[in-house]
């Protein structure tokens, strides 16, 4: 069987170990009206490392059973906002932190008034 691969969302997680639920979307046409219809579908998927978290973007593969209703595997996290988040936060954090350092520096050294003369400014004019 050749792998079948779906990207949903993480829609449940939490409820049971090694276990979330994922969602994925699909667009069809109707036959007689042709509009187009968004139609989902859940997914059982395994999560060995309970690593995924609410909204997060994923790919799931097909796998052989891992239990009653389980026949998917986590592939890949595309997207995790809890991760953009906390590196969002990092970042934040390093900028704050050398923005406070460069301050803390500055207030260490003297502040010199620049050096004007009036004799140089009198033959730059000139």
């Amino acid at each position: 069987m050749a792998p079948l691969l779906l990207q949903g969302i993480v829609t449940k997680v939490g409820f049971m170990n090694k276990t979330a639920t994922v969602t994925v979307s699909r667009w069809v046409t109707h036959p007689r009206t042709q509009k187009r219809l968004e139609r989902s579908k859940k997914y059982l998927t395994h999560d060995p490392n309970n690593e995924l978290r609410m909204a997060d973007e994923v790919t799931i593969q097909n796998c052989p059973p891992v239990s009653a209703r389980k026949r998917f595997r986590l592939y890949k996290v595309l997207y995790s906002p809890d991760k953009a988040r906390e590196e969002r936060h990092r970042v934040e954090a390093l900028a704050a932190k050398a923005a406070a350092t460069s301050t803390a520096s500055a207030q260490q050294q003297p502040h010199l008034p620049p050096l004007h003369s009036s004799s140089t400014e009198q033959t730059v004019r000139a």
